[in-house]
């Protein structure tokens, strides 16, 4: 069987220098090609049978043990995901020994070699994976193909040095369940009634039962009238629980009282503090101010009315 040249590849993974898998992002996605359809409008069909193609190192098959076992630990790990048979291992080499067709051992994310792979073992995707990095930092670029469509349809990347990734786990659930690819946040406050959103959406209001996000960094904001908001970063780890403990401070004008004397009275209640008004608006100085305003006009009125004569008459001439 003849296969058909392979299609543009996504960006390059090697480092320029270090020939090394490269960083390209913890998100999940897609990949189609111009004009392509969205996600939404073409939904990838569920793994039924996915085959795992032997990993690959710059290139070329990885034969070492370390390879193999990580085979055997991915394998495990999207069977588990997907609910998916599993083909990996011997039982590909196997396969692609038996049909005589050893170039499908280094199909290099080709996707008519993938597909004709997928068809040998009568599975419904095929995973192919490159593993690169420096010393312990090994990091597994994973790409998702549809044998049917002949096409990939995810793709994913962890880093083993990360755990909240999720390591091997991890990166399986983000290959062919990505929407599972999350772990939860939980928020605590001894405020009552605070407001708590994450990236600008409102999440719940305390106290809140842990929430559930993507992995990786979002932005938390803990707000009440009556207190200071909260805003911080968190990262969330795969599968993990991250707990927020959040002190709202009271802005300076109000004050709590705790620990009511009395049994028969609330335990806390809210109390203004009384703020002392500048000097010329107290009660004296402004009674000061008025007495002397009328001692003035009682005194100007006495020096004015003796050179008034209300009753003079007199006629006015005009000038020689």
């Amino acid at each position: 069987m003849q296969l058909t040249p392979p299609p543009p590849r996504p960006a390059a993974r090697r480092h320029p220098a270090l020939g090394v898998v490269a960083v390209i992002g913890l998100a999940v996605s897609g990949v189609g090609g111009p004009g392509a359809a969205p996600a939404a409008a073409q939904p990838a069909a569920r793994p039924t049978v996915i085959a795992v193609a032997p990993l690959a190192t710059l290139g070329a098959e990885d034969t070492s043990a370390a390879a193999k076992q990580l085979e055997a630990d991915l394998g495990r790990e999207l069977a588990a995901a997907s609910g998916a048979r599993v083909v990996v291992g011997a039982e590909i080499t196997g396969a692609i020994k038996k049909a005589k067709r050893p170039i499908l051992r280094a199909c290099d994310g080709d996707p008519a070699c993938l597909a004709e792979l997928g068809r040998l073992v009568g599975a419904s995707h095929v995973v192919y994976g490159e593993v690169g990095g420096l010393g312990d930092v090994q990091v597994i670029y994973l790409e998702l193909f549809d044998v049917a469509r002949t096409r990939q349809v995810q793709r994913a990347q962890v880093s083993l040095a990360a755990p909240e990734q999720g390591g091997v786990r991890g990166g399986a659930v983000r290959l062919v369940a990505p929407e599972r690819f999350a772990g939860r946040l939980a928020v605590t406050t001894s405020v009552a009634g605070a407001v708590i959103y994450v990236d600008g959406r409102r999440v719940g209001t305390s106290p809140a039962p842990p929430v559930t996000l993507p992995v990786g960094p979002h932005a938390l904001r803990v707000t009440h009238p009556e207190h200071r908001d909260f805003v911080r970063f968190v990262d969330i780890g795969f599968d993990q629980q991250t707990p927020v403990a959040v002190e709202l401070s009271p802005y300076g004008s109000v004050e709590t009282e705790l620990g009511a004397t009395d049994p028969g009275q609330p335990r806390s209640r809210d109390r203004v503090v009384d703020v002392a008004p500048p000097w010329h608006r107290r009660w004296w100085a402004i009674a000061g101010f008025g007495a002397l305003a009328l001692t003035g006009a009682v005194v100007i009125g006495v020096a004015t009315a003796d050179g008034i004569d209300f009753d003079a008459s007199g006629t006015v001439r005009p000038p020689p």
